[in-house]
């Protein structure tokens, strides 16, 4: 290619025609290069009469080396306390965040939900969240209200100081799950109240009766399970579960 290192056999064309007695402009023609590319390379590589083509390629490729510099080595991942690439963990941050998007989470409580996840504290606070998430405090409270009104975080105090740190409860996710059988419960009720009204027999009524019976065998099934599996989890070593099942067992959708 014009401009480019000449091959090989570019070479071996170029001591063929200065054999050949051509002139430098005619070579670089048949080899669709300027006419100053080929001077240089036979200027210095022994001139019109010394130009080898094998000792002209050996010594283009020992200047090559000498020029090219050395390989820089990365640098080391920046690890934390527990040895991990603090890359790592910042994308594995923003793909969770990611992902609470998609189940309707607003951003900005999505980004602060991960980043509280991502601490091995599952707490920070509120200048740890704004440093962090490069965001203003006005954010940073707005989107905390939300998640406490979800009931997904919670605040409290750090012994001995004057901030807030807002936490991640252990029985956060049994918690919504809870809140999301309330929800079905509600729209069961409200789907057999259809039904009556509309008449069990009317197409409409036999919908709402079927999605009334839908949701509160769901709700109910959603119920049970995280009851047991909060139970089976609360039993664990070292399990932080903030309340003992009985209490799951009075928040249960009637």
């Amino acid at each position: 290619m014009p401009g480019g290192r000449l091959s090989h056999q570019e070479r071996r064309s170029i001591a063929e025609g200065l054999a050949e007695g051509l002139a430098y402009a005619e070579i670089a023609r048949s080899l669709d290069r300027p006419t100053s590319t080929i001077t240089r390379e036979v200027t210095r590589n022994g001139g019109p009469t010394g130009y080898r083509a094998d000792q002209a390629h050996r010594a283009t490729e020992r200047r090559a080396r000498r020029r090219a510099p050395a390989p820089t080595p990365a640098p080391p991942a920046e690890t934390d306390a527990h040895g991990r690439d603090r890359e790592v963990v910042r994308d594995f941050e923003e793909q969770f965040t990611a992902l609470l998007v998609r189940t309707g989470l607003p951003k900005m409580a999505a980004r602060l939900l991960g980043c509280l996840y991502a601490a091995d504290t599952g707490s920070r606070t509120a200048a740890e969240l704004v440093q962090r998430l490069r965001v203003s405090p006005a954010s940073i409270s707005l989107a905390v209200h939300y998640l406490e009104e979800q009931e997904l975080i919670r605040r409290e105090r750090d012994p001995g100081k004057r901030h807030e740190r807002y936490a991640i409860d252990d029985d956060v996710w049994f918690r919504a799950m809870l809140a999301s059988a309330n929800t079905n419960a509600l729209l069961a009720e409200a789907a057999h109240q259809g039904a009556r009204t509309l008449g069990a027999t009317t197409p409409a009524g036999m919908r709402l009766a079927d999605m009334g019976r839908f949701l509160t065998h769901v709700g109910q099934d959603l119920v049970t399970s995280a009851e047991h599996w909060r139970e089976v989890f609360s039993t664990r070593p070292g399990s932080g579960t903030a309340d003992h099942p009985q209490q799951a067992q009075d928040r249960r959708p009637g």
